[in-house]
């Protein structure tokens, strides 16, 4: 599936993305979707964080590379991950079993202040939380950031502290 020429677009909003890998040159294909996802119909990269190596979670492989973007888009929520999708795709994701080692994920973490819990798409990411790669690069990002429904990000940190990460 791809992108619609005329996807369903609405008033720009905020949104953050993880941008993770561990096949394959994974920091060059992260930088590389990186890239791409600025490249996204109606949609502008206002910010990146660092990039960070992680051990894998409840999977297996190498090392993980990951970071967080955000955007600002006029995709609806379900043209972005779409979107998201395609990339993925495009960078030969394949999903052979749940949480396989992956050359591309991308992950729609939050979308504004909306939360989005349909067949499809869970908004925010519901074990977003939980994972020191998440949490880390997106507070770089934004230190003050809230999570609809869960309050303030920072308060979640203390519970991802064992959880090995490191800046490249």
């Amino acid at each position: 599936m791809t992108i619609p020429p005329n996807p369903p677009i609405c008033a720009n909003v905020v949104a953050y993305i993880g941008v993770g890998g561990n096949l394959g040159d994974a920091r060059a294909q992260v930088e590389n979707a990186i890239v791409q996802l600025g490249a996204l119909p109606h949609t502008k990269l206002s910010a990146q964080s660092s990039l960070f190596r992680t051990a894998p979670i409840e999977s297996s492989g190498d090392d993980y590379v990951n970071a967080v973007v955000r955007i600002d888009t006029q995709l609806d929520p379900h043209a972005l991950l779409q979107a998201l999708q395609d990339v993925e795709h495009n960078f030969g994701r394949e999903r052979p079993y749940l949480n396989a080692p992956r050359t591309l994920d991308l992950d729609l973490l939050l979308y504004g202040t909306t939360t989005i819990a349909d067949a499809t798409l869970t908004v925010p990411h519901p074990r977003m939380v939980q994972r020191a790669f998440v949490l880390i690069p997106l507070l770089q990002i934004d230190p003050f950031i809230a999570i609809p429904g869960l309050g303030p990000a920072h308060q979640f940190v203390p519970q991802v502290t064992d959880q090995a990460i490191a800046k490249i």
